[in-house]
């Protein structure tokens, strides 16, 4: 088979609707079922009676190369390989008085599920429309059924009024803590953000606060629709967005990206033994070749970081989701799905050219050994 013939084939693998694949192919256009790259940028799936639910940011190219929100979306798949489109989970409203009006910033969804209420919490990160990124707001909906529609419930500013639980007035002195005080009254800022629920049902945002200089984690109400005003401040002046963390051995683990807009950066990465810290640094998590081209490690690949995916029913395996972004072309943003190993207590993250969940198991086998 001669290289064109070759490569035809792959594309065609990959792109013609109704063929299921049965690997992941980082930085390649993902087809849905209908033949559609997938839309659903800086997302979190969750699993849910026996299917995945991946939500992500919805938006369409506008005049001037801008990108014009639709709000978020919703896909579904048995094998997290071929999903299938649901629609729209939550939409943009047409009524200027709605926090969520047609020309507001809806960034970064998570979906988790209260199993008190039978509730589907959505929450997001929310900048009012012409506003640009000033308002600074985490906000919540809420829906029935996994797939919505979600009906969009408030905006906060997290922790109003309430100190961190790691915060001394006497010793608290780096240069960030200024940030902290400013915004007490009014509740902290919240940007980049993921949602994650511990083992005993307890839930915790995570955000970049501080003007991004610092990371929040913010214990949530029993019901995952308010704050309980705990929080512990972390990293302060690490520049730290993109969040995403997961629980493996008894011990917390969170990636990051720096804050350098649109650009890719390296990756980093810190491990605790409670949410409450303290927590260590560990660096930068991912290595090896460039399976994907391009970047390399230390620019992530070109991506950022969104979610750490646990897959079901395989204790120990986990998949680190990434975000290729193309602001001028928002609907061709790529989608990197990587392998996560933890080795030598730390988190490492490769990204092979093509991988299938086979070569998990493969990596359980040997650190078992």
């Amino acid at each position: 088979m001669n290289r064109a013939l070759a490569l035809l084939t792959l594309i065609l693998a990959v792109a013609l609707p109704g063929r299921a694949a049965d690997q992941f192919t980082p930085g390649e256009i993902w087809p849905d079922d209908q033949g559609v790259h997938i839309n659903a940028h800086g997302g979190g799936v969750l699993f849910h009676e026996g299917t995945y639910y991946w939500f992500g940011e919805h938006k369409i190219s506008g005049p001037g190369g801008n990108s014009a929100q639709v709000g978020v979306s919703c896909y579904s798949s048995t094998d997290l390989y071929n999903w299938t489109n649901q629609g729209t989970a939550l939409a943009v409203e047409e009524k200027h008085s709605s926090e969520i009006t047609r020309g507001c910033i809806i960034e970064r969804p998570k979906v988790v599920y209260n199993r008190k209420t039978k509730k589907f919490v959505m929450w997001f990160h929310l900048e009012h429309r012409g506003q640009s990124y000033a308002t600074a707001r985490c906000a919540v909906a809420t829906a029935d059924q996994v797939t919505g529609p979600y009906r969009f419930v408030e905006s906060h500013r997290p922790n109003r009024g309430e100190w961190p639980q790691n915060y001394d007035r006497r010793e608290t002195n780096d240069q960030w803590v200024e940030y902290l005080k400013r915004d007490r009254r009014k509740g902290q800022m919240a940007r980049d953000m993921t949602v994650f629920v511990d083992d005993d049902d307890k839930a915790y945002i995570i955000s970049s606060a501080e003007e991004n200089y610092t990371l929040n984690i913010s214990l949530l109400t029993d019901d995952y629709l308010d704050f309980t005003g705990t929080f512990w401040r972390i990293f302060p002046g690490g520049h730290n967005e993109a969040p995403a963390i997961c629980k493996h051995d008894g011990k917390y683990w969170l990636i990051a990206s720096g804050c350098t807009g649109w650009d890719p950066n390296e990756a980093r990465s810190y491990v605790a033994d409670s949410m409450a810290g303290p927590w260590t640094s560990l660096g930068n998590p991912c290595s090896g070749p460039n399976g994907a081209g391009g970047m390399g490690p230390e620019k992530t690949w070109g991506g950022q970081s969104t979610y750490i995916l646990p897959i079901h029913g395989k204790p120990g395996q986990f998949i680190a989701m990434f975000d290729v972004w193309r602001p001028k072309d928002p609907i061709d943003g790529r989608y990197l799905w990587l392998p996560v190993n933890f080795e030598n207590d730390r988190i490492k993250i490769v990204c092979p050219k093509s991988w299938s969940l086979s070569d998990l198991d493969l990596v359980s086998e040997a650190n078992a050994q």
